[in-house]
């Protein structure tokens, strides 16, 4: 039996403790056994070996199974000793302490998850379109930049980002981002912080809904299994609630097997004349769709529709990544971009414009570091948590879950032939939109090693199921394509791309529409928030008008420049991902600048470059990359200077400019581009506004030392839980002491 202190012992002293006693957990973290020994020798080793082989050892080829490898193992150190440290140094949790899911357990809002189902259902919101796309597009840059940031900057920056806000969330109640800036940076920067969240949220939305849109627009295929996704989210919400309470393998199960049912009958409407002609949707009507769609999923009940969307999309996300990654180790595809291409130096890539520093940075969005998972990490997540000693495992533990889908999207775009790579990302504007046009283009940009044929594209097509695959920009198709060939070589060959193609746009569809439910949802409670500080009753969130009222707003926000990237002849996702990207980045600064002033209050000094390093990484390449688009002369990275150019083509009296073909589309790229710098400026400023206060907050309390913290008073715990993955024994010990209990407390919901 282990031993327990008497402050580990709930105040019921009728009651098993409620932690394992700190000096068994710190015997337990320092014991080494030989085998333990061995096997993280093991993992040095191999990550080592794997590093090398992609950064010194690279020849015309490299094989994708070292990407794997350098991946995992830099993870598993990364979480055991860089995560551990941040937790003994700085987080220092107190499972003795109640969780704001016990003390303000309401059965809604706040409601006590085992650890393992809320590490998926972080997960799930956390990773939407961002490890998919950004890696997909980076790719132009060579494979080498990319990996080293998505690798490295997630054990040092996004992981890190996650943990500490996700802690610090919790021990106030579950506050939001916004509401824990205002506390500790005063009336500037906290107002800075909630307008910057809201104006971004709306930016990161829309950039999510346009990737759906991209990826399903004239493909009834597509188009028929992600819309059958609704019907069987809506029936599993309903199956769980009112048929068959409790039963999660169950509806589990069921789920599936008409997920694989959805995806199998859209190719067989697909071949029919009326499934094409209903399910071939083009691009304004498909956005216009998601709109809807994304009002209804907001105001509907969590357990009808995003609850079951979240737990089957969880499963279907980590379980396709598993099984890509397998694949890649058994088949050990052959890579042949460049450690390091042409584009990165020259910034004149047809994907995204600019060099490698700093819009590489920007373009991996998420992956290596994302201000999204701050608002989902100090929203909702934290209401949830059991212990406090859970916050490493899904806060740091999540974040490398996400950076392990960035690279494996980044190997399968890597994977698939560069020439056929290049037509699928270049815009219509560039390619034409035929594939005559794709290849002529794609031969013209003086790629060594690249001869592209149109065989090469209408093979693509056909074995994929498509009409074209020219100019399927975005991200989500290129991968979908990578996927597909990957496991083709594994399952079915040449046969089964098709489904397997169509299984990675419904795979990477659900990853999307997850987070832009869980986006739109968040934006109405934030700007519910706002308002209620000048109206009271819109702070009640079961308040239907003011919900209604408050997700019609942040709909109609993020649908505005849906549309706008929809109808933009540059093609969308190729002008407004950079935009994306360092508005998300920015966020990533405002959340790791309100950490800091936290930890600088706590008293924490000399621990603080944990997050100070992060930070002023952060601060330099996304402020770098706004005064680039919005004061860069070049008119392919400029928003004004592009902006200007078309102006005074449209003075002249031209009917066509660069990539613009018409009159209407000239116009279009004046109107976006002006959207698009005005928005770059105020992300821009309010950034720097909050990054200001946060370090003035930080001096004074360098000067001043630790001061009164904003926590929520402490609160007795009167539950245990273990805090990882697989209990301890130590914990096995004490949580056999609980089962033995003849009515144990009820622990929440879920």
């Amino acid at each position: 039996m282990p031993k327990t202190s008497a402050s580990t012992r709930a105040k019921d002293g009728n009651l098993p403790p409620v932690a394992v006693d700190p000096v068994i957990l710190e015997a337990e973290g320092r014991r080494w056994t030989p085998t333990k020994i061995a096997i993280w020798i093991a993992i040095a080793l191999l990550g080592g070996f794997s590093w090398v082989m992609l950064a010194v050892v690279r020849g015309e080829t490299v094989n994708a199974i070292w990407f794997v490898f350098a991946a995992v193992c830099t993870y598993f150190i990364g979480y055991r000793f860089y995560s551990k440290y941040i937790e003994k140094n700085i987080v220092k949790p107190d499972d003795t302490r109640a969780t704001p899911a016990e003390y303000k357990a309401d059965g809604k809002d706040y409601a006590a998850t085992d650890r393992r189902v809320l590490y998926g259902h972080h997960f799930a919101a956390i990773a939407g379109a961002g490890p998919l796309v950004g890696p997909v597009l980076a790719a132009q840059m060579g494979y080498l930049p990319g990996t080293i940031w998505i690798i490295v900057g997630v054990v040092l920056a996004g992981a890190v980002q996650d943990y500490l806000v996700m802690f610090f969330s919790m021990r106030r109640g579950g506050r939001s981002l916004g509401q824990m800036a205002r506390d500790e940076l005063g009336r500037v920067g906290g107002t800075a912080a909630i307008i910057a969240t809201l104006t971004i949220m709306v930016i990161i939305v829309a950039i999510l809904a346009l990737v759906v849109v991209n990826a399903l627009a004239e493909s009834p295929w597509g188009v028929f299994s992600v819309a059958m996704t609704i019907p069987i989210a809506l029936f599993m919400g309903c199956y769980l609630r009112f048929f068959r309470p409790g039963k999660v393998t169950e509806v589990s199960i069921i789920g599936f097997v008409l997920l694989l049912a959805a995806i199998i009958g859209g190719g067989a409407v697909a071949e029919t004349d009326w499934g094409v002609a209903l399910f071939t949707v083009e691009k304004v009507p498909l956005a216009i769709g998601i709109i809807i769609y994304g009002f209804v999923a907001a105001v509907l009940p969590v357990w009808l529709l995003l609850a079951p969307r979240d737990y089957l999309s969880t499963f279907m996300k980590i379980g396709t990544i598993v099984m890509l990654a397998i694949a890649i180790i058994i088949v050990r595809p052959e890579i042949f971009a460049p450690a390091v291409s042409e584009f990165a130096s020259t910034g004149t890539g047809p994907v995204v414009s600019g060099t490698l520093f700093p819009f590489l940075f920007v373009t991996i969005a998420c992956g290596a570091l994302s201000g999204f998972h701050a608002l989902i990490a100090s929203g909702t997540t934290p209401k949830l948590i059991e212990k406090e000693r859970q916050t490493r495992f899904i806060g740091y533990g999540g974040m490398l879950m996400e950076s392990f889908v960035a690279i494996m999207a980044l190997v399968a775009a890597l994977s698939i032939d560069r020439g056929i790579y290049f037509a699928m990302n270049s815009s219509a504007a560039a390619t034409g939109g035929t594939i005559e046009g794709a290849v002529a283009f794609v031969n013209g940009l003086g790629m060594a090693g690249v001869n592209l044929t149109p065989e090469m594209l209408q093979q693509t097509a056909d074995n994929v199921g498509e009409e074209s695959i020219v100019s399927r920009t975005g991200g989500a198709p290129t991968l979908a394509v990578g996927l597909a060939n990957i496991m083709q070589q594994l399952i079915g060959g040449s046969g089964l791309m098709a489904f397997w193609y169509h299984f990675a746009i419904m795979f990477e569809a659900l990853f999307i529409l997850t987070a832009v439910d869980a986006g739109t949802r968040v934006a109405r409670f934030m700007l519910q928030d706002s308002i209620g500080n000048f109206i009271p009753k819109f702070k009640n969130t079961s308040w239907r008008v003011g919900a209604w009222i408050a997700t019609a707003i942040m709909v109609a926000a993020w649908g505005a420049i849906l549309v706008m990237g929809v109808t933009d002849p540059l093609g969308g996702i190729n002008t407004l991902f950079p935009l994306f990207g360092i508005a998300n980045q920015l966020l990533a600064a405002i959340a790791l600048a309100v950490c800091m002033a936290i930890i600088a209050k706590r008293g924490y000094f000399r621990f603080l470059w944990v997050v100070a390093l992060p930070l002023g990484f952060a601060a330099v390449v996304t402020i770098s990359a706004s005064f680039l688009k919005i004061f860069s002369p070049v008119p392919a990275v400029g928003y004004f200077a592009q902006n200007a150019a078309f102006r005074q083509a449209l003075a002249d009296g031209e009917t066509s400019f660069g990539t613009a073909p018409t009159v209407q589309a000239m116009e279009a790229v004046v109107r976006n581009t002006m959207v698009q710098g005005i928005l770059s400026i105020l992300f821009v400023t309010l950034a720097i506004i909050v990054i200001v206060t946060a370090i003035l907050a930080t001096i004074r309390a360098a000067r001043r030392g630790a001061s009164e913290s904003s926590e929520d008073a402490a609160v007795p715990s009167k539950v245990f839980a273990p805090a990882g993955l697989i209990p301890t024994p130590a914990e096995r010990e004490l949580q056999a002491e609980w089962d033995k209990l003849p009515a144990a407390p009820k622990r929440g919901g879920h």
